[in-house]
Parts: structure tokens; sequence; C-alpha cells
């Protein structure tokens, strides 16, 4: 009997012979060893926040919303100690102090708290905070922050059910070589059951947002990132403005200070001048009730401004028609075989489409000026690259080839595009 599954934006369809939900690492590893003695394809659904058929399976397909919540977490002697000195500044020796084991299922929202109450916190998140830990890790989900790496990078350890049923644990001590790889490996070596994460004492955020003319955004854009711990703007083409949004870390325990107008028409009317403090869970995420579809492309940090300025001009030009906001955000280089920062200093630069709307053709325009900035495609969201052109933009691009191979040798985790996308 064959299931249907959607993704969130509705714009991937799958049916899969199985969709379980196992409810303990036991069952996950009997479930995915039968799937492999069958020969069938295994995938994992996480909320389906990927704008590309990562998860789509016609055989397994796996939910880990039974393998939630926090395993373990560090007892480090700054646990519990501020994070932010008195110029607000987060302690950088604490880094590596900290740590917590969470189930691969967990959602980014369902930690927040949890972590808080063992005087933790992540060093960085998205502004959705809805996806499963183990998709936004295996996909390079990120915020911003030109210090600051992916969710992948926030990884130490990971525990991978491989299809023979088999646990291979991994970090930078235990099993580097499949480490480097594993971090960011779009499930394709098997999957996630647990990850543990680099962790800062908990910290709060001062988020200060309001909306600028873009030739003012532009001309204070270096200014801005680099004072800021996290900034990034959105521009808007109905208005042709900015809406700007830092986020410091402080010492401050609270403030709140409303928008000007906080009923005032069009996209930009929640980020007139306001400013809030809290702790960072509650800072980072926006809620996002109306669904859409996205491409998002990272590219040397040089090249940033002249790209945005190149799609603005292609929005208001050829594509007037599409009233969705650019995002533009920062991220530090990684080493991470599939890392989008991998090796460089990025500027990730995204554009939407409201999920009822044909975005393919605009899309596909915008995707020629990215080619043309040396970008690369965010793995969970849309892009028309093929391995070969993947290849030439990854320096160790054969390097994870060549684990994946070693731990899924029949590829009983590869779906058709995922094939195409990393072996043709």
């Amino acid at each position: 009997m064959f299931n249907t599954w959607t993704n969130w934006s509705g714009s991937i369809t799958a049916s899969p012979q199985q969709l379980s939900t196992p409810a303990s690492e036991s069952e996950l590893i009997a479930l995915v060893a039968h799937a492999n003695r069958d020969g069938l394809t295994i995938r994992v659904d996480g909320t389906g926040h990927s704008f590309v058929p990562l998860c789509a399976s016609d055989g397994l397909l796996l939910s880990l919303d039974g393998l939630q919540g926090v395993v373990t977490v560090g007892s480090g002697p700054h646990a519990r100690s501020a994070a932010v000195d008195e110029a607000g500044s987060l302690v950088p020796a604490e880094r590596s102090a900290l740590r917590a084991t969470v189930w691969a299922g967990s959602k980014i929202h369902q930690l927040g708290q949890p972590l808080l109450a063992a005087g933790m916190a992540l060093e960085n998140q998205g502004d959705i905070d809805r996806q499963a830990i183990a998709g936004a890790v295996s996909t390079g989900t990120h915020g911003t922050g030109p210090s600051i790496g992916s969710m992948a990078t926030q990884v130490a350890g990971l525990r991978i059910v491989t299809a023979s049923g088999e646990i291979v644990e991994c970090s930078a001590e235990r099993e580097p070589d499949i480490f480097q790889a594993a971090r960011l490996s779009l499930g394709t070596f098997g999957v996630l059951s647990q990850i543990t994460l680099r962790l800062l004492p908990a910290y709060r955020l001062h988020e200060r947002t309001w909306v600028a003319g873009f030739d003012e955004c532009m001309s204070q854009l270096d200014a801005h990132i680099a004072a800021t711990r996290h900034f990034e703007f959105f521009w808007s083409p109905r208005e042709d403005a900015c809406a700007m949004k830092s986020l410091q870390p402080t010492i401050t325990e609270t403030i709140e200070v409303p928008p000007e107008a906080p009923d005032a028409p069009g996209r930009l009317g929640r980020y007139l001048k306001s400013e809030r403090v809290d702790w960072s869970y509650r800072i980072f995420p926006s809620e996002r009730t109306v669904k859409f579809n996205e491409c998002e492309f990272s590219l040397p940090a040089a090249d940033g401004p002249a790209a945005v300025r190149e799609i603005r001009a292609l929005m208001l030009g050829k594509h007037p028609d599409v009233l969705w906001p650019i995002e533009y955000r920062t991220l530090g280089a990684d080493d991470i075989d599939l890392g989008t920062a991998q090796g460089r200093a990025t500027v990730a630069i995204s554009v939407h489409q409201a999920a009822e709307l044909p975005y393919q053709p605009f899309f596909a325009d915008v995707e020629a000026i990215f080619r043309n900035h040396h970008g690369r495609p965010h793995w969970g969201k849309w892009h028309s690259h093929t391995a070969r052109e993947l290849r030439a933009l990854y320096p160790r691009w054969d390097h994870f080839l060549s684990v994946r191979a070693r731990l899924d040798p029949h590829g009983r985790f590869l779906n058709d595009y995922l094939r195409r996308l990393l072996l043709d």
C-alpha cells in the first residue's frame, strides 16, 4: 500500500511504500535493517522544510518525531555563568566547555527551554525554529553572523544508524574522517539518531529593528555587519526599502519598546523601529504563517553587495510581480566537506515566492546571477545545479563521496534526486 507525503510548501510530493515513526533507537535500527534487506530506499522527513526532493522516497520514509528531547547535558564549571561581558561580547573561552546530546528528531524550538534550564544555549540559529535538528544540521541551515558558521558547525558528535543496522559514532576525536563529512551529509550516510551539540552559556539578545532606504542600507552595510554579532536585512520590492534587524548579546535583562506604528501597512510594518531583550532562543525565530518556496545561494562575502543590487534590478525590471523580499545574511567560513561556506567568508542571499504562485522562471533568472558570483546553492532550497557543477564548487567533493560510499555502499539512502545531485 502506497502513502502520500508532501513537503511544507506543497511543492514536493512522494508515495512511499511505508511511513514509520520509531519510538526508540532499537526500533529505528530494526526498521532500517529490514528496509535494507528488502532493497528499499530509506529517507527521513524532518518537518518537510526543504524545497527540493531531499526527503522523497518510494520505499521507507521515516519520521523521527518519536525520538525527541535532551539525552544528556554537560556540566562544565561555567554552565550557569554569564555568557556576556560588560561590553556586550560573548565570552569565547567557554565555547568548548559545554555540550548536550539530543535526539535527532527534536525540533529546534523544543530545545530552547531545556537548554536554558541547564544554563546553556545554541550558539546561533535561523529565523525559523520549526525544523528538526537533524534536518537543520544535515542541510547546513544557518542564521546570520560573519564569525558564526551554520548549525552543522555546532555539532560535536553524531550517532548514525547505517543501512545494515550498525551504529557509527563520530566526532573530531573518534572517526574524524567520517565526522569531516557527516556533519552535513544530506541524510546520505544513514539515519542520525543522536546529535551532540557544542553550546554556549545561556545569554540574552538585544533585538533592534528599523526601516531604511535601499541606498542608505547599502552605504552602511559593512559598518552594521562589523558592529553587530547578528545583522541581516530584508529588501522589500513593494516599498523599495529594507527591513533592518540587529541582534547583540547583552547583560540587560529586559527591555520592550513596541513598534512606532504596529498596524502600519505593507510588508515592513512589523520592522518599524522597535527593541526588545530576551533569552536568545526566544529572540532568534520569527513566525512564518504564509507558505512560500525559496531559493538561496552562498556567495563570497565580497560579492554580496553587487549580487543583491543585480537581483533588485531584476525584480524591479523583469519580475515586478514578485513582491516577496530578498533576505541578506552573513556566514562564517567552515571546514565541512559540503559546507556552503567551506573555506570562505560568506554572504547568503535568498529570494522567495508565495507557495501558490509560479516560481521557477523567477528563481532561474536569480540563479543565473548567483552562478556569475560563484554561488553555492543551499542544499534544502531550490536550485538546478548538477553534480558536475557542484564538484567544481567544493574542493572536498570527492572526499565526501568516498565516505558516503563506504558507509552506504548500496545507496539505500539515495533517492533519484540525490543520485542525480551527487553522482551524475
